[in-house]
């Protein structure tokens, strides 16, 4: 059966995934990260995409981000990919392909999982075990939402603005949130939904998707309607 198209909307936040060939490593040390941090910086900016939250882990990174046309988000990640693989093997002395195949992504619906998403990325390092607090890892947009480290990549959600009236009431709004995470369930669905491309969000969203895109928005369920990924419990 031929794969089908990746799912991209203008205008809606995307989550995407990003992973090493057989789970092996894609940063070598601390030029890596950088790197690959300035290429995102570079492309989203000339492809016109909004990055809201990342987190760069030893084997993938997530991307949470808004493209402005239908093609803005695969030509950054493409331009970024292939950039990113050409500099890695010549800095380290290798050759052949670094990533898993194509990235992952999906739409989600801002109002019910696009905060629980930038939780998710910036828990990531904790769920493996790499450090204790999220404020300890130097390679995700956690810092920038702290308000310690202006980060240039990261341009928030209208949603995270809604979260206070000052910079430091957003600021400590956010770290509450990060405090108490999200659920299980919840994890499940952000990442499943990225990997198998189905959009994540009620049946009104997911209609609303469907009627701004050829493609195919949920996975169709023979002698049923197509509906929308169920909201997950909390």
């Amino acid at each position: 059966m031929a794969r089908l198209p990746r799912l991209t909307v203008p205008g809606y936040p995307h989550h995407l995934i990003q992973r090493g060939n057989n789970r092996q490593a894609v940063f070598s040390d601390r030029a890596d990260y950088e790197l690959l941090l300035s290429l995102i910086d570079e492309h989203a900016r000339k492809q016109h995409v909004a990055i809201h939250a990342y987190v760069l882990m030893s084997n993938h990174f997530h991307l949470l981000a808004t493209p402005e046309t239908d093609e803005g988000i695969p030509q950054m990640m493409q331009a970024v990919g292939r950039r990113y693989v050409r500099t890695y093997n010549l800095r380290h002395g290798r050759t052949g392909t670094l990533w898993e195949g194509r990235y992952k992504s999906t739409l989600i619906q801002a109002e019910r999982y696009l905060l629980a998403c930038m939780v998710y990325q910036d828990l990531n390092p904790v769920r493996a075990g790499m450090v204790h607090d999220p404020a300890d890892y130097s390679w995700s947009s956690y810092q920038h939402y702290l308000g310690g480290q202006p980060d240039k990549l990261i341009t928030p959600h209208p949603l995270y603005w809604e979260l206070g009236n000052t910079p430091f009431a957003r600021d400590a709004a956010y770290a509450s949130l990060v405090r108490l995470g999200i659920s299980e369930g919840q994890r499940k669905a952000l990442t499943d939904s990225a990997f198998r491309g189905w959009a994540l969000g009620d049946a009104d969203y997911v209609a609303d998707l469907q009627r701004r895109t050829e493609r195919r928005v949920t996975r169709a369920q023979a002698g049923r309607p197509r509906r929308g990924i169920e909201p997950v419990p909390d």
